[in-house]
């Protein structure tokens, strides 16, 4: 038999049906987002972690010219070392059939016989190389499924100027490779660039390496710090032309995957707080108006021999029985939305099996958070009727004390209807109602502020980082760096306007204890290709001497103009140089120092040297311009700008549209659940006080209006509030987001605050309709009984 207290509790809930939801919604989305975000860090990090420990993942990774494969024994011999693995790192240029430009790729060599020991492929499809075979290729899935490439395929090659042609053995995955892009680029072109395996042998005897190796990677004793076995590495190598080594935790695929992790992480925690904040306003708004109708209830309920604590557990089972279908509607919600973000990751992330991995713990995190909100929200208005003595509940509430409104106290009572002074009385008397209605209403205006930022800033970053700063057509990597002249030769090319030559550097750049080891960068005085562009979009012309930095990697460094930085080569002769940071240029992916051409080949002491070139073209006559490109064998890159912005467009933009569509989602629910239940809660607890008003003569337009001026100046007073918080708290989750790899900027538009208004206006509006329906088939009579 189910006991009494538990029936009065569900004829409760079928009457305040509406509320209640409205709440249990509005928890949910906070829900969900805390249950989504936290469940796939989990995967991520889990499905990371197991895929590095099965194939062997490296700790320690290095570059270098080249180096006599008996040298490998000396780096086993550096105390800490566990393992090393020494092979070859070559690039290749493919000509593709049915692709018009050439695509670029990494050769990576494997032994010729059995598997490495570090750094072990998965295979897709397929099958592994045979042992000793010759013109056979294992290809990166990225590449693969981009091109339409199945084993048995074949594929042409550019190894070293001489054409091969190979026959795809396998389609494979390495967890070095996770993110798979061109090396120094923080966006990925599956469709141009690719990483490809061949037998140490074969790729040997092609780039003249036999019996030596280019890259090296580490594994440590448990135990060991990698930093002194990084410095011993690094003073080894140099010799040999080493181009700095680093830990895992730098390796250009594990930042991008950690990265994802820290977004979610900050994304796990300011949303859902926000949302649950919102459903405590409006637990607390229920919960409170509720125990403020059924005060002769308690009463009853007390002389009946009920103890406080019985009462007390009564309403909290009220609000948890909102928690309960919050949890619910978030877990079904959090899950659906984690399956879509994983099958979006599978764009840009190569796991063997990426799979939506429920975090339990955030199961948990979920209910014990939504208890704690509603119980901290209700709990004091729970206690207070409770300890109400049942003589006192017996009689009604005390009428709030009467005086005229502000408004009227002006003198403005003669320009002010019925309807309107009567609202703005109501809300003067019941001042805390109201502002934990505004509160509501500013939160939930404020939510809807980040979403169309987001859609903003990924709408600036396509604008400003490839017409903006990089106003080139095409970029061209060289297989080794040139001599200036080289670039006489690319101008001849059909269809080149304009060409400017690069010159790209490893370096490592130190400030006050911290460093990045990053790519140093070209800027030609006058260019028109590649710029630096401070925030404002005022271009930074190159100096002389000094550096200039992208603001992130300022950041990150804790350096501002006019601070000395050390700069250190990574290549040659391994130059160190002290340089002023002279400015800071605003940019979105990826961090770069720019220096002046000529500064750094003097810092370089190599002459007039060239890596590569950026080059204007003309469109029209583009297929002869890639064509001509392809029987070029000292080009080992080719980036055309409209395949990277394409490329940003299919994986970064789309993922950051997937969680601004979630998010906005959310927020308009947010928002029409918050008006929703402060006009359905209005209602009910002023049903008497309307009748009262029809009975003595007002109309039902002139009553009606009272419940809606009220909502409109709450709405109006909301507004403002909201757009401001909104501003800021955009401003803090953006900022906080942006990584090393990707950045969004903060771009504010009259569109994301017009947006924000009319959903909530939309909402007020639907709002005021449902009320203007319910009041209209309002009994009067039973409206007018006194409670018994």
């Amino acid at each position: 038999m189910i006991p009494h207290l538990d029936r009065k509790l569900l004829r409760d809930l079928r009457r305040l049906a509406g509320q209640t939801a409205a709440v249990s919604l509005v928890m949910a989305c906070g829900l969900a987002m805390l249950i989504m975000a936290r469940s796939l860090i989990y995967s991520l990090d889990s499905t990371r972690a197991e895929y590095y420990q099965t194939h062997h993942f490296a700790e320690v990774f290095a570059s270098l010219k080249r180096a006599p494969n008996n040298l490998s024994e000396r780096i086993r011999e550096i105390p800490g070392v566990a393992t090393a693995q020494a092979d070859l790192s070559v690039p290749v240029t493919l000509d593709l059939p049915g692709i018009t430009e050439p695509a670029s790729g990494l050769v990576r060599s494997l032994p010729d016989f059995g598997e490495p020991e570090l750094n072990r492929l998965f295979l897709r499809r397929g099958r592994w190389l045979s042992p000793g075979s010759r013109g056979e290729v294992l290809v990166s899935e990225s590449f693969a499924k981009a091109n339409s490439l199945n084993p048995g395929d074949t594929l042409t090659a550019l190894l070293n100027g001489r054409r091969q042609t190979f026959r795809i053995s396998g389609i494979v995955l390495s967890p070095e490779y996770i993110f798979e892009s061109r090396p120094g680029a923080a966006l990925p072109d599956n469709r141009t660039f690719g990483i490809f395996w061949l037998p140490y042998k074969e790729v040997a005897t092609a780039w003249d390496l036999y019996g030596a190796f280019n890259m090296v990677s580490l594994t440590l004793s448990p135990g060991t710090n990698e930093r002194p076995v990084i410095a011993a590495l690094d003073q080894l190598l140099i010799p040999y032309g080493g181009r700095g080594a680093f830990g895992r935790k730098d390796h250009p695929s594990h930042i991008r995957v950690s990265d994802e992790i820290r977004v979610l992480t900050i994304l796990s925690i300011g949303f859902p707080a926000i949302f649950l904040g919102v459903a405590a306003f409006m637990t607390n708004a229920v919960l409170s108006r509720l125990l403020s109708l059924q005060r002769e209830q308690i009463a009853i309920l007390k002389a009946f021999g009920f103890t406080n604590r019985q009462i007390v557990v009564h309403y909290l089972k009220f609000a948890f029985v909102m928690v309960a279908g919050g949890v619910l509607f978030g877990l079904i919600a959090g899950v659906g939305l984690g399956l879509k973000m994983v099958g979006m990751y599978e764009l840009f992330f190569r796991f063997p099996d990426l799979s939506f991995r429920l975090d339990p713990v955030a199961v948990t995190v979920a209910l014990t958070v939504g208890l704690g909100v509603v119980t901290l929200g209700v709990i004091g208005a729970v206690r207070k009727a409770a300890d109400l003595p049942p003589a006192e509940a017996m009689r009604p509430e005390p009428p709030a004390n009467f005086r005229p409104a502000f408004i009227e106290r002006l003198g403005l009572t003669r320009f002010l209807s019925h309807s309107f002074r009567i609202a703005v009385r109501n809300l003067e008397r019941r001042p805390m109602q109201a502002f934990f209605t505004v509160a509501g209403l500013a939160l939930a205006t404020a939510l809807l502020i980040l979403p169309n930022t987001f859609k903003a800033g990924i709408r600036e970053v396509l604008e400003f980082q490839w017409d903006v700063v990089q106003r080139q057509d095409v970029n061209l990597g060289l297989v080794e760096p040139s001599s200036a002249r080289l670039a006489h030769e690319l101008a001849q090319l059909p269809g080149v306007t304009s060409l400017e030559p690069t010159r790209t550097a490893a370096v490592r750049i130190f400030f006050q204890g911290r460093s990045r080891q990053i790519g140093l960068r070209s800027l030609l005085p006058g260019g028109q290709h590649s710029r630096a562009v401070d925030a404002a979009g005022h271009e930074i012309p190159p100096p002389d001497n000094g550096v200039i930095l992208s603001a992130k990697l300022a950041q990150v460094l804790g350096a501002r103009v006019g601070n000395t930085l050390t700069i250190e080569a990574l290549e040659g002769r391994r130059p160190v140089q002290s340089v002023v940071l002279v400015a800071t240029a605003e940019d979105f992916t990826g961090i770069a120092a720019y220096m002046d051409l000529h500064a750094i080949n003097r810092f370089l002491g190599e002459g007039d040297v060239i890596t590569g070139a950026s080059i204007g073209l003309d469109m029209s006559r583009r297929a002869e311009f890639l064509a001509a490109l392809k029987e070029i064998p000292r080009v080992s890159m080719v980036a055309i700008k409209e395949s990277m912005r394409q490329s940003f467009r299919e994986t970064t933009a789309k993922s950051m549209g997937l969680i601004q569509t979630i998010y906005l989602t959310f927020a308009v629910i947010v928002a029409f659940g918050v008006i929703y239940n402060n006009a359905r809660i209005s209602l009910a607890e002023r049903a008497r006080e309307l009748a009262t008003l029809r009975v003595i003569g007002m109309t039902q337009r002139e009553v009606g209006a009272v419940l809606v001026v009220e909502l409109v100046i709450l709405a109006c007073i909301a507004l403002p509030i909201g757009l401001l918080l909104g501003t800021g708290l955009t401003t803090v989750v953006v900022g906080s987001i942006n990584t090393e790899t990707i950045r969004l900027p903060l771009v504010f538009t009259s569109y994301t605050y017009c947006f924000a208004i009319v959903i909530v206006a939309i909402a007020s509006t639907l709002s005021a309709l449902f009320v203007l329906r319910n009041l209209k088939q309002l009994d009067l009579i039973a409206a007018l009984k006194a409670p018994e």
